[in-house]
């Protein structure tokens, strides 16, 4: 089965992408929501978190708690790579498990992280779709959808590594501007990874 790894920065439309696949019949694992219920579910994480910063990264019902997380990692980068050192490995685990319960005859599965390159995750798939749009386009998507100023976004952007960089690390690029037709890109590779997948 082809492993197919897909990202893009915010605003890019990647989960829009994703869906395309999904109305095609791809699998698709998104890792960002996965992340959050692995955070309360995986007991190996769940040690490591409460280990490194401290048990009351819980409450006593077991969910986490989001506030005293967000109070270390948020604007203290060594921090938050603790936590990401913990998390990604999870979430590989995540992406394992849910892997092996696809059909076998399945081509190939989709999976959908805003960090595939900065975790390393990128590795373990066979192929990698960088989904991206001209700065001004993503931003006045983010304003809609979130309700913030452009002022905000582009912090936001500027803690992700620029497209430029990723693109030397993608296989294939979507480009999601409003003008490029995203359905024909989808049907085309959707094409040449069931050409692939044959010889996996």
């Amino acid at each position: 089965m082809l492993k197919v790894g897909i990202t893009g920065g915010i605003g890019s439309g990647k989960t829009t992408v994703c869906k395309i696949f999904e109305v095609l019949g791809i699998p698709v694992f998104y890792a960002d929501p996965e992340a959050k219920n692995i955070m309360i579910k995986d007991e190996v994480l769940i040690a490591g978190i409460k280990e490194t910063f401290g048990e009351e990264s819980y409450f006593s019902d077991g969910t986490l708690n989001n506030k005293h997380l967000a109070g270390i990692v948020f604007n203290n980068e060594a921090e938050l790579k603790k936590l990401n050192a913990l998390v990604h490995p999870a979430v590989f685990r995540g992406f394992d498990n849910w892997e092996k319960q696809i059909p076998s005859n399945t081509s190939y599965t989709l999976k959908e992280a805003a960090l595939l390159f900065e975790s390393g995750s990128y590795k373990m798939c066979d192929i990698n779709i960088l989904v991206t749009a001209p700065p001004e386009v993503k931003i006045a998507r983010v304003i809609q959808r979130d309700g913030i100023s452009e002022e905000q976004v582009k912090a936001r952007m500027d803690k992700q590594l620029p497209d430029e960089e990723k693109m030397r690390l993608a296989d294939y690029l979507i480009i999601n501007d409003e003008k490029n037709s995203l359905i024909e890109q989808v049907l085309g590779l959707h094409k040449q990874f069931l050409e692939k997948a044959v010889r996996y």
